[in-house]
């Protein structure tokens, strides 16, 4: 295997020794492709996808020609994904986009983008508590009566994350699948259903459908971007490379499946809510009452308990996916730690559970920034959904996006450099360099609809900082690492370089 300085061995869960060159190694062959595949959907969050973003699309950005939204998203996305996987059958690396980037681009430029993502990922989860919350506490009221603060639930889902990420992976991967498959299964009776009546008010109809019509409406711009929105996530199949089994065939398939598959489901579920609802009157009904676009539809061809089921299912599908979104930042932060980015993360969240191979140290540390940042938004009396939710989202979206747009040119640059036999015209050149772009064309997008998309928050200090503050964080990234290399030159070797392995395509 043809490796870089400073990759570590693959043998073994965790290092025996506790040494300064011990890696403690995440358990192997612990996922399969299908718990890869759930774990990357569970980010994505069909049911908050649909029921959060879809109503909103449809009354202020491009009205019925949502699903079209979806459709174009998918395509870019797919090609996004077949640069992201061709590197992804030469690195494997829970690190994803930081061992990438590290080797395309360099070790600056991989730390500032590591940094970037850890962060993305790190505020996900409270963003997710934010609205798991809220649907809890509305649901519970609504059909029940009880009326629970909203903090109580919070405390559950950071305890149910922590323990998930304690007992490694496949735990996790068996809790998420039960949960995703309910979530998809209540959309997906609600969407067969109007297609076997034959569509709703106004029949059939492939206006929504047609591609030109994402690019209509009050604001196209707004519509593409949540679209876009609808599947962060999806490229964390790349992370879980170092605990799956064959990961060199596992993960490109993974991801694959994660932008088509969800994709398909996107565009059809969509299509038909609008379709249930009657496309005249879509816009409208959206507009007054953001989850008729659903709930409508769901009662009138499904029933009245499929609404309930679905109130349920909104509260779950939260928590599935701010379960996956903790397990990302609980790796992402492992991965940084056990190359020693400071001396003291190496023993700390740098380290593996030695029975379980699980990154416990990593999770315990997620789970108390969360709470961290729950408090300070309760202390601050924002609303957990329009203030936590949608002010964290926006934060943590615009981060991973810009490194999604990196991580296109890191593959540009590395088969250029390091495997010029792999080299094709469109998997390692066309697919990134079109990827690239169309991703700092959605990270624009999202800057010029930032205030839109906060509503109630569109004059929130923190919405305002978010630009400046991911530059910072890029900015110190690439600071450090120069750092690094004039001041401990052995440290700044090993940047992004501890991976399972980096080989030729098999």
């Amino acid at each position: 295997m043809a490796v870089d300085e400073g990759v570590a061995s693959a043998a073994g869960t965790a290092a025996k020794s506790g040494g300064e060159g011990a890696v403690h190694r995440l358990k192997p062959n612990a996922i399969g492709l299908l718990g890869v595949v759930f774990m990357a959907v569970a980010t994505a969050a069909p049911i908050t996808a649909m029921t959060g973003n879809v109503p909103f699309m449809v009354s202020s950005g491009n009205g019925i020609g949502a699903p079209a939204s979806y459709l174009v998203a998918m395509v870019v996305l797919a090609i996004f994904s077949v640069g992201f996987t061709s590197m992804a059958k030469h690195i494997t690396s829970t690190g994803a986009f930081y061992g990438f980037i590290s080797y395309g681009l360099g070790r600056s430029v991989g730390l500032a983008s590591g940094l970037l993502a850890t962060f993305a990922y790190v505020v996900f989860e409270p963003a997710l508590i934010g609205i798991f919350s809220t649907f809890a506490t509305t649901t519970l009221h609504d059909q029940t009566g009880l009326d629970i603060p909203w903090w109580a639930f919070a405390v559950l889902m950071l305890a149910v994350n922590a323990t998930g990420t304690w007992f490694g992976v496949s735990v996790a991967e068996k809790l998420l699948v039960v949960l995703l498959a309910t979530e998809v299964t209540i959309l997906a009776a609600m969407a067969v259903s109007v297609a076997f009546h034959g569509g709703g008010p106004d029949g059939f109809s492939i206006d929504p459908v047609n591609p030109v019509n994402a690019f209509k409406g009050t604001s196209a711009g707004l519509g593409l971007f949540f679209a876009f929105w609808s599947w962060v996530g999806f490229e964390s199949t790349a992370m879980y490379g170092e605990e799956s089994r064959n990961p060199k065939k596992i993960i490109p398939k993974a991801t694959m499946i994660s932008v088509l598959g969800v994709g398909v489901f996107y565009v059809f579920v969509s299509w038909m809510a609008i379709t249930g609802t009657g496309q005249s009157s879509a816009v409208q009904v959206a507009g007054d009452n953001p989850l008729g676009l659903f709930f409508g539809p769901t009662e009138r061809y499904v029933g009245h308990w499929a609404v309930d089921v679905m109130q349920w299912l909104m509260i779950t599908g939260s928590l599935a996916c701010g379960m996956a979104f903790h397990n990302c930042a609980a790796r992402y932060m492992y991965a940084l730690g056990r190359e020693g980015v400071l001396p003291s993360l190496k023993n700390t969240v740098g380290r593996t559970h030695a029975r379980h191979g699980s990154p416990h140290i990593a999770g315990l540390v997620q789970t108390v920034v969360s709470a961290v940042l729950i408090g300070a938004f309760w202390a601050a009396g924002k609303d957990p959904y329009t203030g936590t939710y949608v002010l964290l989202a926006i934060l943590g979206t615009m981060a991973i996006l810009v490194v999604q747009a990196v991580c296109s040119f890191a593959v540009l640059v590395y088969f250029r450099s390091h495997h010029p036999e792999s080299r094709h015209w469109f998997r390692t050149f066309t697919a990134p360099l079109v990827g690239g772009v169309a991703m700092l064309a959605v990270v624009t997008l999202l800057v010029s609809n930032m205030g839109v998309a906060a509503g109630p928050e569109s004059g929130s200090p923190v919405l305002k900082a978010t630009p400046w503050l991911v530059a910072l964080i890029a900015v110190a990234g690439v600071g450090y690492a120069q750092y690094l290399k004039r001041r401990d030159p052995s440290r700044y070797l090993l940047l992004g370089r501890t991976v399972l392995e980096e080989t030729k395509e098999r």
